[in-house]
């Protein structure tokens, strides 16, 4: 009997002692994945001058709020997200007290929409504009972990709290290799404000954008949280040359380059039968540049005959101009048939502002994708028309059958009319 309890016991524990071994796996295997989770914290400026009405006839603060809602709406599961403000408390004129003025208004991690909706609904424009506080504490909230981390800055006006300098701030969080992202927007920006968030962004390798409209806010933040949760690709660095013969020859991915001010920039692409090269472009005006401006990027044979172009043109209202193309190549049968070589030629029309420096060239990114051309007609070309021939092959069947029953009314209706 003894033997029999000490049996049932050892089992038990050896259960017990199994259960556990895969119990706690599992709670590591998910803190590794919060780990490695994407982090973003919205730092937004609740500052006095957000109470201005210049943005679609309402104030940037409903603007911003109305941008947040839709934000939050769409954020991706994957997404570890967290708002902070900046000047949303202290309403007095001591600037001591007002430059510590920024709190962490919902905590980076798993989103509850309704709690961070709620939270963001109590917001009212109020005091002062720490945005060097505000970017520090904003690094701490994103602290730790293996994946993506970004702030979103929305302001409205430079730094009140000098001499912190957000600029100064933005460059020692880059300086310190932790691979934080900060990318701004300003709402309806004057020069000092835009050359400062300018700046911020510039020190992280981060995005700038004016924004003057409730859709271009929404938009934008938007788009900063979806890349958060993209895949990280490290461009390489790659120089064009000044014709295509002297290019370097490119894979799949993702280069950068300098494009001097009026200067063409040559790289090369080998395509083999059946595929399809398919390209975009963007060039960033880093610095003041004339507001009229424009991108060009061609497909060229070795011999000079055009393939095929993308173009996109600007008028000073974003900080980055992009286009693309794409180019399937027949597919052939014999197996023999060599790569064609295509060269890519990229020109930009940027002028440079008075008394603005034209060297180093602007930031030039350069995406190339070489994939398997479409099958038959499925996707490219179908008798000229795309996918379109199928909607209008059914649209001449119809008008024939409908041709051939008005016909037949016609006759009936004229017999009929004879014998009466």
């Amino acid at each position: 009997m003894i033997r029999r309890q000490r049996l049932a016991a050892g089992v038990c524990a050896l259960l017990a002692a199994l259960t556990a071994g895969i119990a706690f796996p599992a709670g590591a295997v998910a803190d590794e994945t919060d780990q490695a989770a994407p982090k973003v914290e919205l730092v937004l400026d609740v500052s006095g001058s957000m109470r201005t009405r210049d943005i679609d006839g309402g104030t940037r603060m409903a603007a911003a709020k109305q941008a947040f809602n839709e934000v939050l709406d769409a954020t991706p599961e994957e997404v570890r997200l967290g708002i902070r403000t900046l000047g949303a408390n202290y309403r007095g004129d001591d600037r001591k007290e007002g430059c510590k003025d920024t709190e962490q208004l919902y905590p980076v991690g798993p989103l509850n929409r309704t709690d961070a909706k709620t939270a963001v609904a109590t917001l009212a424009p109020t005091g002062w504009t720490p945005i060097g506080p505000a970017l520090l504490k904003a690094a701490d909230d994103l602290n730790g972990g293996d994946g993506t981390r970004r702030i979103v800055l929305i302001s409205d006006g430079e730094d009140t709290c000098q001499p912190l300098d957000p600029c100064e701030v933005a460059r020692e969080i880059a300086a310190k290799g932790i691979g934080l992202t900060i990318d701004t927007l300003g709402l309806v920006p004057d020069a000092k404000t835009r050359d400062q968030l300018s700046c911020i962004a510039d020190a992280t390798g981060g995005t700038y954008t004016d924004v003057r409209h409730k859709e271009e806010l929404s938009d934008r933040v938007g788009e900063l949280v979806d890349r958060a949760a993209e895949p990280v690709v490290t461009p390489v660095a790659t120089e064009g040359a000044d014709r295509c013969e002297k290019a370097p020859t490119l894979k799949s991915g993702l280069y950068t380059d300098r494009a001097g001010f009026g200067q063409q920039r040559w790289y090369k692409v080998d395509v083999e039968p059946g595929q399809e090269l398919r390209a975009s472009v963007s060039v960033a005006d880093d610095r003041a540049v004339q507001p009229n401006y424009g991108v060009l990027l061609r497909a060229v044979t070795v011999h000079g005959r055009e393939i095929v172009r993308g173009e996109a043109a600007g008028t000073g209202r974003t900080d980055v101009v992009s286009t693309g193309l794409r180019y399937p190549r027949p597919d052939s049968d014999d197996e023999a048939t060599p790569a064609e070589t295509v060269c890519l030629q990229v020109t930009s029309s940027f002028s440079a502002a008075s008394g603005v420096k034209t060297t180093p060239g602007l930031p030039l990114e350069l995406t190339v994708d070489v994939v398997d051309g479409p099958s038959g007609h499925h996707d490219v070309a179908a008798f000229g028309l795309g996918r379109g021939w199928w909607l209008l092959g059914t649209l001449v069947l119809i008008g024939f059958l409908a041709g051939l029953l008005w016909g037949w009314l016609s006759r009936w209706r004229v017999a009929v009319w004879r014998t009466n």
